[in-house]
């Protein structure tokens, strides 16, 4: 698994940069919906739970795109 630079503009940014915005974009669509269900309500310590969720998310999509082998 291998992860090169992504050239914007003659400024290389980190791979990781655009699966942090994917993740944290998935993170407050989940947040949102499990709000308007109720179920945050149920949950002891919400800001620990969110990030527990962008990091299991923020794996996933890491794990996910390095068996897809798109960056070379």
């Amino acid at each position: 698994m291998s992860f090169v630079e992504i050239d914007v503009f003659g400024v290389l940014i980190s791979p990781l940069v655009p699966l942090m915005a994917l993740a944290a974009a998935i993170t407050v669509a989940l947040r949102v919906v499990m709000t308007e269900l109720g179920l945050m309500r149920h949950i002891w310590h919400p800001a620990l739970f969110e990030i527990s969720m962008f990091l299991i998310l923020l794996t996933a999509a890491v794990l996910i795109l390095a068996s897809l082998k798109m960056y070379a």
